[in-house]
């Protein structure tokens, strides 16, 4: 048994436990964080996508919930232009639904409240006119445009994690706490590491497991507190491309919701979300057969060519730890995060809630409720600090691309655009010396090559072809059962003769 006294001890490696990870490491404290799965393998990775302000919620009148993410999108697209980028939103002026001065109205406080610099602001589109009008039905004749942002939100977490641990952090996946006790002015935090026990002690715990927060206080902490999480369930499906351009829809409904229709994967075309109240279930949620109709039901509402059942190729789920505020429905209940500090001995933070925008405020915010109990705590330095591969000009990725492909003139174009979007500045160093695409390795299909699952098992964690091909990349979409059955074969085998070396 091994005891390892950490500052900060992070249980759950979702966006909002890597971002407080990082955070926290970069101030030179010793941090450690523990997840049970693969990093972002909850709600992390079944989110919507976007970096948005959430034009909506001005509906229900969360002013500074939009302001601070609105606020942000510009800081983290200036910290990750690799995987986050500006996208437009086109939003049809639907008869039925809310007048055009109304939606006019809260696209201004929109373009205002945050203080746009990169983002272009609103304009009106002629539906009859613009492409954009092509492939909706002809009785939608106007429309807006805004702008907000797109994200790779599993690549977001995975590369938190990965700056942790640059910045000294230890990264523990496939770890779980099965057991914390207060030990005088410590925790005492019991480990099971895929089989193995381990022990550490840490100064400060962090309860940052998104659904599961309420269980580790309840049942792996044996704390008495009446606090609690509303588990909201929001699925999505994927179909065939709709349309051509690369503008994303917000379309409104009846029942006052709104969905996104946004271009995916090169092929593809995302719709979501839903809004369904989850209960107290913790296991894997799933998009059902209503939800999947309601989707296909809401986007037909809007498209000239209804969406089919034959048309969805993925659906997935994700369950949103929302803040038990008792709203009357799940659409209303607050997106807003709630930091818990219990002090009633060694310290316990506990984080309710969140959006995937403001989870870089949400870590400072954490830390900040954290600096007393220690010593010194260097200033807050995340919002200019790029992640990694991320260390280039928030409109340089053409550029990026192209001397990639000058650098190494066997790639495909997309290809090229793909390992840019994903790997950024570390591209080439993930490609390294090859001179043709045969030192590259084994292709194991869509352009995935043994170079590239080496960097990911050795530098961002992956272990198995699901981590790969549905978290580290969106691959799985283009892969057949039997390449994915091809790719965890080789994994398992190179593994075996310990050939790569996973991050710890």
């Amino acid at each position: 048994m091994s005891e390892t006294m950490f500052d900060i001890f992070v249980i759950g490696g979702g966006v909002n436990g890597c971002g407080i990870a990082r955070d926290a490491a970069g101030r030179g404290l010793r941090v450690g964080l523990a997840e049970m799965d693969d990093l972002a393998s909850a709600t992390s990775s079944a989110s919507t996508k976007l970096f948005h302000g959430g034009l909506r919620y001005l509906e229900y009148y969360k002013f500074r919930l939009v302001r601070e993410a609105l606020i942000e999108r510009e800081v983290l697209l200036r910290n990750m232009p690799h995987i986050s980028w500006p996208m437009r939103f086109v939003l049809p002026l639907h008869k039925d639904m809310r007048p055009a001065w109304l939606i006019r109205l809260g696209l201004f406080i929109y373009d205002h409240l945050g203080g746009r610099k990169i983002l272009p602001a609103t304009s009106t589109l002629d539906l009859t006119q613009d492409e954009a009008g092509q492939p909706l039905k002809p009785f939608l004749k106007k429309a807006f445009e805004y702008s907000d942002c797109w994200v790779q939100d599993s690549r977001l977490v995975v590369l938190n994690a990965v700056d942790a641990k640059a910045r000294g952090a230890e990264i523990m996946t496939r770890t779980k706490v099965i057991a914390a006790k207060r030990r005088g002015d410590h925790w005492e935090v019991e480990l099971d590491a895929d089989g193995e026990y381990r022990m550490i002690r840490t100064r400060v715990l962090v309860n940052a497991a998104g659904p599961w927060v309420a269980h580790i206080l309840h049942d792996t902490l044996k704390l008495d507190t009446r606090e609690g999480v509303r588990l909201v369930r929001g699925s999505h499906i994927v179909i065939r491309k709709k349309f051509a351009h690369d503008r994303a829809y917000f379309f409104q409904g009846s029942d006052n919701r709104i969905i996104f229709a946004i271009p995916y994967e090169g092929d593809f075309t995302l719709i979501g979300t839903t809004d369904q109240d989850q209960g107290e279930d913790l296991s894997t949620p799933l998009c059902t057969q209503d939800e999947a109709d309601y989707l296909r039901g809401f986007a037909s509402e809007y498209f000239k060519e209804a969406v089919n059942p034959e048309d969805i190729v993925w659906t997935y789920s994700g369950t949103r730890p929302l803040y038990d505020d008792h709203a009357s429905s799940a659409t209303e209940a607050t997106r807003d995060y709630v930091l818990s500090l219990n002090e009633d001995g060694a310290p316990l933070l506990s984080v309710f809630g969140g959006k995937i925008t403001t989870y870089r405020k949400l870590a400072e915010a954490a830390l900040a409720k954290l600096a007393n109990h220690f010593n010194t705590l260097s200033d807050n330095w995340t919002a200019t600090a790029a992640l990694p591969g991320g260390d280039f000009a928030h409109d340089g990725a053409p550029r990026l691309i192209a001397a990639l492909q000058a650098d190494y003139p066997f790639l495909h174009p997309a290809q090229a655009q793909r390992l840019i979007r994903t790997y950024g500045t570390d591209a080439g160093k993930m490609l390294g010396e090859a001179k043709a695409a045969t030192d590259l390795g084994e292709d194991f299909g869509a352009g995935l090559t043994a170079s590239e699952v080496r960097w990911l098992c050795e530098h961002e964690f992956a272990v198995t072809a699901e981590d790969i091909l549905w978290r580290r990349t969106k691959l799985g979409l283009h892969f057949t059962p039997e390449q994915a059955e091809k790719l965890q074969s080789w994994l398992a085998a190179q593994n075996g003769h310990e050939s790569i070396t996973k991050v710890s």
